[in-house]
């Protein structure tokens, strides 16, 4: 969300990393603005029996972990690269700076974080009242709207696995969800992949 230029005059680094490697830690301080440069990092969160359930996932362009740095509480999730990755890391007093001498960014982030609020509302109210087939398609049609698609369809980004830890379900779920959809006219799939009419 911060142009590379204005990046780079403050002094944020580029780091580089591997897949599956933790920026930051769940319950860890939170000092940094984190922004994706290539690649993308998921925010999640592990149960004690390792079940994954993702918060979100970013890819090159978009920001994660800024919530924290507005309120001063820990990481309330980890951040793990799904690809490798090369990511802008700045600190938070010069993130705070930049903010406070361009209002139109600091506007930007204010819609970025509502955004991700009505996200977080919309999958807790799916998680806890409706079905499997019914969360993936809500989750598929919200993707949708962020995305502008030139053509009469969206590809859906995500692996089964994933889609699976950002609605809560099992894989296997999902892919019995996903195929009884494709029945039902409401998704097509081609060579493994997942689309969506615009």
């Amino acid at each position: 969300m911060l142009p590379t230029t204005l990046l780079e005059e403050s002094g944020a680094k580029k780091l580089h990393f591997a897949k599956d490697v933790f920026l930051f830690n769940e319950g860890s301080e939170a000092s940094f603005y984190w922004q994706v440069m290539d690649g993308s990092i998921k925010m999640a969160n592990y149960s004690k029996d390792g079940q994954e359930f993702t918060q979100g996932i970013f890819k090159a362009g978009e920001s994660f972990g800024e919530p924290p740095l507005f309120s001063g509480f820990p990481y309330p999730s980890n951040a793990v690269a799904v690809t490798e990755s090369f990511v802008w890391k700045l600190s938070k007093d010069k993130f705070f700076e930049i903010l406070a001498h361009n209002f139109e960014l600091h506007l930007q982030f204010t819609r970025s974080l509502s955004e991700r609020l009505h996200y977080k509302a919309m999958i807790m109210k799916e998680i806890s009242s409706h079905d499997p087939e019914h969360r993936i398609l809500t989750l598929i049609d919200y993707l949708k709207e962020k995305e502008s698609s030139p053509y009469g369809y969206y590809e859906v980004p995500f692996t089964r696995q994933q889609i699976a830890d950002m609605t809560g379900l099992r894989v296997e779920t999902v892919i019995r969800s996903i195929k009884s959809l494709e029945q039902k006219g409401k998704v097509s799939i081609q060579r493994r992949k997942v689309y969506r009419k615009v």
